[in-house]
């Protein structure tokens, strides 16, 4: 069973880092935190894959007063994703037709979503940025739709601003990346320890 989950974390991390590189390329929008990440990249001297590691060692830092704990996952996270994009937009083409470009991303979208349920369902640690909204949530007693959007709320605006991608890959992003994640969650938890089952509703006794 170890083997397994570090596989599907190592596999889930490479192909999540792999997917951005593919939503980049697209040129169509990226999600809220690659928007911030690319916004940062515009103004600093480094690669796309440095400024998502060290936004992760950022947002680890602010762990600490919510008493969240890293796992192997969450430390992995950091460094494999940004290997993985750098290594990707060395040798990803652009597509320059506005069909490939859809393709693009949408192929992103739904491996974002497989590399997700991976690295997660192999339960090793959430991401950094998973984590602050978990250690929020805890820490403040407030429901996780509040907490998740104020956060990628503020991250898109920032990234926005600061010169990142944004467009309708954006939209598709929000909209199509959580009902694919619950699609994809049952096939993953016959496999992997990370999603446990769902608890049976409780049968009513008889009036």
């Amino acid at each position: 069973m170890l083997l397994r989950r570090l596989l599907a974390l190592y596999t889930g991390l490479w192909l999540y880092g792999f997917s951005m590189a593919v939503m980049i390329r697209a040129g169509l929008g990226l999600d809220p935190w690659d928007v911030f990440h690319q916004g940062l990249a515009r103004h600093l001297p480094v690669s796309f894959g440095t400024v998502t590691a060290l936004t992760g060692i950022a947002v680890l830092l602010a762990w600490i007063p919510l008493r969240q704990r890293p796992g192997l996952g969450t430390l992995s996270n950091v460094v494999v994703i940004a290997v993985a994009v750098d290594n990707a937009l060395g040798w990803l083409p652009h597509p320059h037709a506005l069909p490939l470009q859809i393709v693009a991303m949408i192929a992103a979208v739904a491996l974002n979503a497989v590399a997700t349920v991976l690295y997660i369902g192999a339960g090793m640690g959430p991401g950094p940025r998973d984590g602050l909204m978990t250690g929020l949530v805890a820490r403040t007693g407030w429901s996780v739709w509040p907490i998740r959007t104020g956060i990628e709320a503020t991250v898109l605006l920032t990234g926005w601003l600061l010169g990142g991608s944004v467009g309708v890959g954006t939209v598709v992003y929000a909209f199509g990346i959580g009902p694919l994640i619950h699609l994809l969650i049952p096939l993953t938890r016959r496999v992997l320890p990370g999603f446990p089952a769902p608890r049976p509703e409780p049968i009513p006794a008889p009036a």
